[in-house]
């Protein structure tokens, strides 16, 4: 399985994500979006969107396992942000940094929403992986 991460010189610069990937044979995974409850269901950190995107990634590691992968395999990642500000992309980028592969970036969306489903969720994120298969 072959996997190429793309910026076209006509795009703007990627900064953290990549405008293009291509994945050829193997198997596509599908994560429905993840959000920060913990395995009671309870919200993990209530009100903290840093805490929240943390836990959301930690979420995302358990489910991608569940299925033989890792976010080393993810290809495509939706963020979905409650009431999205400038000054929330400083706390989702810290905490992207720290769990996405800086070198091949998954393409990436960033979408603000008005509401998530439960009024104390203030981000759900989805991703595609590829692994051999």
């Amino acid at each position: 399985m072959q996997k190429q991460f793309l910026n076209p010189p006509t795009l703007n610069p990627a900064n953290g994500y990549s405008h293009v990937v291509t994945a050829t044979a193997g198997k596509t995974i599908y994560v429905s979006g993840q959000v920060s409850l913990n395995e009671r269901a309870e919200v993990v950190g209530k009100g903290d969107l840093r805490a929240q995107t943390e836990h959301v990634f930690e979420n995302l590691k358990s489910a991608l396992a569940a299925a033989g992968a890792t976010l080393d395999d993810v290809v495509k990642v939706t963020y979905f942000v409650v009431d999205l500000k400038p000054e929330h992309l400083g706390h989702i980028r810290e905490v992207r940094k720290k769990h996405l592969n800086q070198e091949k970036p998954p393409a990436s969306s960033l979408i603000g929403v008005a509401a998530l489903a439960v009024p104390d969720w203030l981000i759900e994120i989805e991703v595609i992986a590829v692994v051999a298969g």
